[in-house]
């Protein structure tokens, strides 16, 4: 299917362990209404999500869509990534904004961006979260604050379209560096978090939670792909000499 705009294929809609097909559809359907086409689908819960009959005139949308076992797998190849959360069952340690406010990101969006929605049931896990360099909420009333999938997937596009523009190209200043991967970023938290377990004994207890930990930091910079590469050097000159200490 030909993109419709420059901006169809620079974001990427993500739906994170959707359970009901119909609102995968409707979320395909909501795509194809503002211009996107880019679809990850993460660990779907019903393996006939493809033939949902809501995607009424968006069935190329669903054919194309990726499936995917693993959130890391739908954002490696991004530089920037927007969590979606109502935040009645979350409390998060980053950046939150309301979707009204997605002009201050027009910068970010126009390289490699994702926008991640969770699962009707639970939403974005804390651990989802952690690959998210900013939360965004839908300005929804107190008395039912989350919605249904399909129609924030709608109410999103409609902001990022109305941000980005019809068609328009957005002129952004270079930064003479490319902002990393999130795949880079997590090779650099890992990275760390294992040169931090050869140093302590109890290391591998706590390795999980220190790569969290540490990609949440990291994606608070606007750390390089350059920056990666010279840290991931230091790394493994670090490692070398601890070796070499260990042999005398």
């Amino acid at each position: 299917m030909a993109n419709t705009n420059s901006h169809s294929s620079q974001i990427r809609i993500v739906l994170v362990r959707p359970r009901n097909p119909l609102n995968i559809g409707a979320a395909a359907r909501a795509m194809l209404n503002f211009g996107f086409d880019d679809l990850v689908v993460v660990a779907p819960y019903d393996l006939v999500w493809r033939e949902s009959k809501a995607a009424a005139g968006a069935k190329q949308v669903l054919q194309l869509a990726r499936a995917v076992d693993h959130l890391q797998e739908s954002i490696q190849d991004c530089t920037f990534v927007i969590g979606t959360s109502s935040l009645s069952r979350r409390h998060v340690n980053m950046p939150v904004l309301g979707i009204e406010k997605f002009g201050e990101l027009r910068g970010e969006l126009e390289g490699r961006a994702a926008i991640l929605f969770g699962s009707e049931k639970t939403g974005l896990s804390n651990a989802d979260l952690s690959y998210c360099h900013v939360t965004a909420r839908i300005p929804t009333g107190l008395e039912c604050p989350s919605m249904n999938l399909g129609q924030a997937v709608a109410v999103c596009c409609y902001e990022l379209r109305r941000v980005l523009g019809a068609g328009q190209k957005i002129e952004v200043p270079a930064l003479g560096s490319q902002r990393a991967t999130i795949a880079e970023i997590d090779r650099l938290s890992h990275a760390i978090a294992d040169l931090a377990k050869g140093a302590h004994a109890n290391g591998r207890q706590r390795e999980g939670s220190r790569a969290i930990d540490l990609r949440r930091i990291l994606l608070r910079w606007p750390i390089t792909h350059e920056e990666v590469a010279s840290l991931l050097g230091v790394i493994r000159d670090i490692e070398w000499q601890l070796k070499e200490q260990k042999r005398r």
